[in-house]
Formats: C-alpha cells, sequence, structure tokens
C-alpha cells in the first residue's frame, strides 16, 4: 500500500522537537516504545483501510500514550462518604507529627538498626515496643507489617501443628474474600472449631480442651455483629479455662482500640488494656483502624511468648520497615500525651460535634448554591465498631442520575468520594480534612456547572 510506505520511521519521529521534548521529560527508553507500539497500531488501522495521519497526529498520540503510561493509580482523594475508616480508601488518615515523622527517616540515613550508644547493629523493635508496652502494660512487643501477618506469626511461632480452640462464631470471612481459618490453616496450626454459629459456651472449650492444645484463640468479629440469641463466653472466662488447661490465650482484638469508645456515644470497644487485664497471654490487633495510625499489625503480650514470636523465621518476613516505625511511633505518642483527640484524624472526625458539621455543610450549600441540608448517619467502617454510627449531617443534591454525577465527582482534581441515598448525593463534612475543603468546592462546582 502506498499509504504504508509513507509511514514516518522511528528515527525520523524522534528528529521532531516534540520528540526531542517527550525524551527529555519521560526519558528516551520509554519515548521510543511509545512511538514504536504508535507506529505499529498506525500500520494495522492503514491495512483495514484508515488513512495515513500526518506526523503531528502521530505525535500527539504519542504524547497520549505516554501521560497514560506514567499517570499515577495511587492518588490522593477527598473522603466525602461520611466512612471514618475507609478500606478502600486507605484506613486512618496519619496526623502531621506522623507524616513530618515519615519524612524525617525516609529522606536520607536514620538508626532503623543501629545503636547510637554503642556504634554497632541495633534492632528495629525497640522504636515503637517501649512506647506500646507503656502504653497497654504488656510486657513485650512486636510490630509487623499488618495484623493478618500478625496472626499468621503468632500460630505459626506457637501452634504449629498443633490444635487452637476458637469459636465457630468467629470464623469470619471479610473485604476481599479473606477468610482467618485460610490465615489459621497457613499457619500449620490444626483448626478446632467449638460451638455453633450463633452460640458458644465455656463448657465447649472445656470439653475441647480434654486433649492436647497449644492455645485458645479469640477472633474479632470484623465487619458484623451477632445479635438475637446469641452466646459467648468473655475474655476472663477464657483465660480461666486456658491457663487451668496449661494452654495460652491469645486475643485477636482487630481493631485495637486504646481508649473509651462509648465517651463518644459509641458502644463499648474492648480495649487492648483490658484484653491484658482480663488474661489474654498475647493480643495483636491492626494500627490503622483504631489507633489511627499507619498499616501495622502489634503484637503485645507476655516476653516468653513474644521472644518466641519474634525469633521465628516468618518475622523477617512480615517486620515493618522504618516508615510504618516512625508514623507507628508518632502516632503513639499522641496517646502517651492524651492529644490524640486534637492530633489523630480518626478522633478529630469521631469527636467532631454535630453543630460543627451542620455548620460546614451550610457552607458548602451556600457556596455551591444549591442542595440542601439534612440530618444524617456517619458510619465508622474498616471493621471497626460494626453497625455503629454516629449522627451527623449531610449536603444533599437531588440530581437526576445521581451515579452519574457520583462518576464525575471522581474525575476530579482530586477526586471526590461521595455516596447516593434516596436517589440523591449525599456529601458528609465529618469526613473531608480541613485542608481538602477548597479542592471539593471547586470540584463540586465543576461538576455542577457553577464557578465561584
Amino acid at each position: 500500500m502506498s499509504e504504508l510506505r509513507g509511514l514516518p520511521a522511528v528515527d525520523q519521529i524522534l528528529k521532531t522537537q516534540q520528540a526531542a521534548e517527550f525524551v527529555a521529560f519521560f526519558g528516551r527508553p520509554l519515548t521510543l516504545d511509545a512511538i514504536r507500539e504508535e507506529l505499529s497500531l498506525v500500520r494495522e488501522e492503514i491495512k483495514t483501510g484508515e488513512t495515513l495521519p500526518s506526523t503531528a497526529e502521530i505525535l500527539q498520540r504519542v504524547a497520549m500514550r505516554l501521560e497514560e503510561w506514567i499517570k499515577p493509580s495511587l492518588v490522593p482523594v477527598i473522603n466525602a462518604s461520611g466512612v471514618v475508616l475507609h478500606t478502600n480508601l486507605g484506613r486512618a488518615p496519619l496526623s502531621k507529627a506522623a507524616l513530618q515523622a515519615i519524612q524525617n527517616v525516609a529522606g536520607g540515613y536514620c538508626s532503623l538498626e543501629y545503636n547510637l550508644d554503642k556504634g554497632a547493629r541495633g534492632s528495629r523493635e525497640i522504636h515503637a515496643e517501649n512506647l506500646l508496652t507503656r502504653l497497654t502494660g504488656g510486657e513485650s512487643a512486636l510490630v509487623v507489617n499488618n495484623n493478618a501477618a500478625a496472626v499468621l506469626l503468632i500460630l505459626s511461632a506457637l501452634a504449629n501443628r498443633r490444635r487452637v480452640i476458637i469459636s465457630r462464631s468467629q470464623l469470619v470471612e471479610i473485604g476481599g474474600g479473606f477468610r482467618v481459618p485460610d490465615v489459621m490453616v497457613q499457619s500449620g496450626a490444626k483448626l478446632v472449631e467449638v460451638g455453633t454459629t450463633n452460640r458458644v459456651h465455656i463448657t465447649d472449650f472445656q470439653e475441647a480442651l480434654q486433649e492436647p492444645a497449644a492455645l485458645v484463640l479469640k477472633a474479632h468479629h470484623s465487619n458484623f455483629r451477632l445479635v438475637g440469641f446469641t452466646s459467648e463466653p468473655n475474655l476472663a472466662e477464657l483465660s480461666e479455662v486456658a491457663h487451668q488447661a496449661g494452654v495460652f490465650l491469645v486475643d485477636d482484638l482487630g481493631s485495637g482500640v486504646l481508649i473509651e469508645t462509648t465517651r463518644y456515644g459509641l458502644i463499648h470497644e474492648p480495649t487492648i488494656q483490658e484484653s491484658l487485664q482480663a488474661g489474654a497471654d498475647v493480643v495483636c490487633f491492626s494500627g490503622d483502624k483504631l489507633l489511627g495510625g499507619p498499616q501495622a499489625g502489634i503484637i503485645v503480650g507476655k516476653k516468653p511468648l513474644l521472644d518466641r514470636i519474634r525469633k521465628h523465621p516468618l518475622a523477617r518476613a512480615v517486620r515493618a520497615d522504618k516508615l510504618c516505625l516512625a508514623a507507628l511511633s508518632a502516632t503513639l505518642l499522641h496517646y502517651l500525651r492524651d492529644d490524640y483527640e486534637r492530633e489523630v484524624p480518626i478522633w478529630q472526625m469521631i469527636s467532631k460535634p454535630a453543630d460543627q458539621i451542620k455548620a460546614r455543610a451550610e457552607r458548602w450549600r451556600d457556596v455551591v448554591g444549591q442542595g440542601e441540608i439534612i440530618e444524617s448517619q456517619s458510619t465508622i467502617g474498616g471493621g471497626s465498631l460494626p453497625g455503629e454510627s454516629l449522627a451527623t449531617y449531610a449536603l444533599a443534591l437531588k440530581i437526576d442520575q445521581p451515579n452519574r454525577i457520583l462518576a464525575q465527582l471522581r474525575k476530579q482534581k482530586p477526586p471526590i468520594i461521595g455516596r447516593v441515598e434516596n436517589d440523591r448525593v449525599l456529601l458528609d463534612p465529618r469526613t473531608v480534612l480541613p485542608d481538602q475543603e477548597g479542592a471539593l468546592l471547586v470540584g463540586l462546582q465543576n461538576v455542577l456547572g457553577n464557578r465561584i
């Protein structure tokens, strides 16, 4: 075909001024790949009868290809959904002190595993351990990369090829098809379920412990709550039975809270301190849920057991990195200083008075020029406090095709995440960070056809 003969070569494209700019910005290897792929696509189009595009058009397509290749998929978003711990949106935002701590150690070298006093190799485990033991009352502590890893490591170290007794009501599946029993099986532990789906009695554990076992495991229900005709032994009862049988009690708390949640109008969530005081030998929990820190799995408890856990080969595979340890330490300091409500974003959100949220929603309405302020509910989310909500106010937009509006909001920079309720788009001020409010209003006006 004559048009194929008119297709420019790669070298011809590279000699253009625009291609030189691509090389300067994107680098030569990536630019070459984009040019070659685009020319190959044009060649196939010509074979099917398409017209040969101009060199300028080819360069424009190359530019679009390059932009698409380097466009990040992990970007900041504005969470106006009203879900405080939104797992899909990264769970807990970090405090300013935690962000600064990350920056301090990320930009250069740091004392991750270096003992400055001795001038020799040190341990990364010390950086958060002292803070964790002081806060929780545990004898020792270890940080790994998430709570699932913590459970896997604990069982691998303490119960490999041995029986682990657990209530059938706690064998839950959480987001993404992740099942607690699957983690237990991977550890090599032999799972022994007791009781029924809705009712478990202490005698069920006593009977199961007639045979040799490694430990009793209590697991957090995560995203659901048992209601109705239900019963489960409390932790103190489990502790007594486990210790009488000469086995350990491990409490997978999941969300891991250090403070009393009832002061914020929520149900009581067992704290880490309460778990240890009730007799749990080892407790594990997440760092990025109700603690309000980075993703981490935190293990606290009896020192002899923690020593066994930290010596297991898997401990190295799931250990926390310097960024996690820096952010976690800064977050824990907020609790030691008792300024978590002022400094930790999720507790700022949870403790925010309803009248302040309403005033903020009214300001949004006045700026965008439409919508009404309605009473609504914010949720905690993230597998923490299932079914619990907080009274809030939201800006409600009555618009045709609300899901289409949500899609347009997600295309803003930064993307805005809202929700649809009763055919209205709802935007909850509780979960919008203060420094994102201006971008939220600009994005709203872009979508709604108004300008500031």
